[in-house]
């Protein structure tokens, strides 16, 4: 939606002579860029550089152009993009007929179970594109914590297709359900909001790396924090109970002292309105660079995580790299592997006993992983085996 700065065709009495012929101008030049296959963006690189490191927890006023023609330029330069299909991760945005009831849909859902562990997970992709992976995830999740509930964040599994995958365990008497988010209700009254209106009105360049990327890591900051409960990846093969764990991130690395080096997202455990939640968002919001990945996921918990830790006293714990990624994405090949001959079935057989002891689960990193066939077995197709609920196609990719 474009603001009271978004150029109407019907009141050329507003715009200066010079300001018509500057959108005139943009219009022509816009024009001939998506004619040649050339992204427009909508923001200017010195506008992205003006956000700046918080010092507080309290949010900032989003930051705003001192020039009313670069703004007019910004929309009418956005408009056009949108129109001509240049812009298609703005479709993350639009609402279905069942967005306006998430508010009542999500309380009445936790109203109607008793569930021990409150679980959320995202899916902005196509519905048909949530496979069989994804779906034992979810039957690890229960089969470990068979008392919980899950709510699947998503616009395109919130449909018939999406209750037809979920459809098998929900007739075991497992609670799941696809919801369609609503993004306004969810990032209202949080520093979320600011980057969301930015994103929509153009001031915030979305950047290189897929939008839906960041809208999930924003999303699952967004949701714990006003309903609390776990945050988990659909690439996350759930191996405990996940009811004694509060307010926990996880360390995806360690120096050689013990000292965690960086953070990870995929798996989140807070409380409501955990004020380290707030903080994330507030990093998100003001320090966004959508050309770097990782700078408002792992990166972007890192950061915060390291100067709370220097600067204040928050009830949260980092866990140490075996609790939610006992395998690096470097070396996961491995895990998908069959073994190769006795020394490789003794370290398999190893790694599994210490995985039950210490793991809560196996981050799959499906970015790297995704291509490997879950070989017999393997470290993976073992624990799919041990971990299933309806138990099919365990060692197809």
């Amino acid at each position: 939606m474009f603001d009271s700065l978004r150029f109407n065709p019907f009141k050329f009495n507003i715009f200066s002579t010079i300001t018509f012929t500057l959108i005139i101008l943009v219009i022509i030049s816009a024009d001939s860029l998506l004619s040649n296959n050339l992204s427009i963006h909508s923001v200017d690189d010195e506008n992205r550089s003006n956000h700046h490191e918080l010092q507080t927890h309290k949010a900032s006023e989003p930051l705003k152009s001192t020039s009313s023609d670069d703004q007019v330029r910004i929309k009418v330069t956005e408009k056009i993009t949108e129109e001509k299909g240049r812009f298609p991760e703005l479709q993350l945005f639009k609402s279905t007929n069942l967005t306006p009831k998430f508010d009542s849909r999500i309380l009445e859902f936790f109203g109607r179970y008793q569930c021990k562990v409150q679980f959320f997970m995202t899916w902005i992709s196509p519905a048909e594109s949530f496979g069989r992976r994804e779906f034992f995830v979810i039957e690890s999740l229960f089969k470990t914590n068979p008392a919980g509930c899950l709510i699947i964040l998503s616009n395109t599994m919130d449909s018939g297709y999406g209750y037809r995958i979920l459809k098998p365990l929900i007739e075991r008497g497992y609670v799941v359900q696809a919801m369609a988010p609503n993004l306004y209700s969810l990032f209202n009254n949080t520093p979320s909001k600011i980057w969301f209106n930015d994103i929509k009105s153009g001031k915030t360049d979305p950047g290189e790396i897929p939008l839906a990327q960041n809208l999930s890591n924003l999303i699952r900051l967004a949701v714990l924090y006003k309903y609390g409960g776990v945050y988990l990846d659909t690439d996350f093969i759930v191996l405990k109970d996940f009811s004694g764990l509060r307010n926990s991130i996880g360390a995806q690395s360690i120096d050689v002292n013990g000292n965690w080096t960086r953070l990870n997202n995929a798996v989140l455990v807070f409380d409501k309105m955990h004020p380290l939640l707030y903080m994330f968002m507030e990093e998100f919001a003001f320090t966004f660079d959508g050309n770097r990945w990782g700078h408002n996921g792992p990166y972007m918990v890192s950061r915060v995580v390291e100067r709370v830790a220097k600067t204040q006293d928050i009830d949260f714990t980092v866990l140490p790299p075996m609790a939610f990624y006992p395998v690096d994405w470097i070396r996961v090949a491995r895990f998908f592997a069959r073994p190769n001959g006795q020394n490789g079935e003794i370290w398999v057989e190893a790694k599994l006993r210490h995985l039950k002891r210490e793991a809560y689960g196996v981050h799959l990193w499906n970015r790297q992983s995704r291509r490997f066939k879950i070989e017999d077995g393997s470290i993976i197709g073992r624990l799919i085996s041990d971990h299933c609920i309806i138990c099919r196609h365990t060692y197809s990719s």
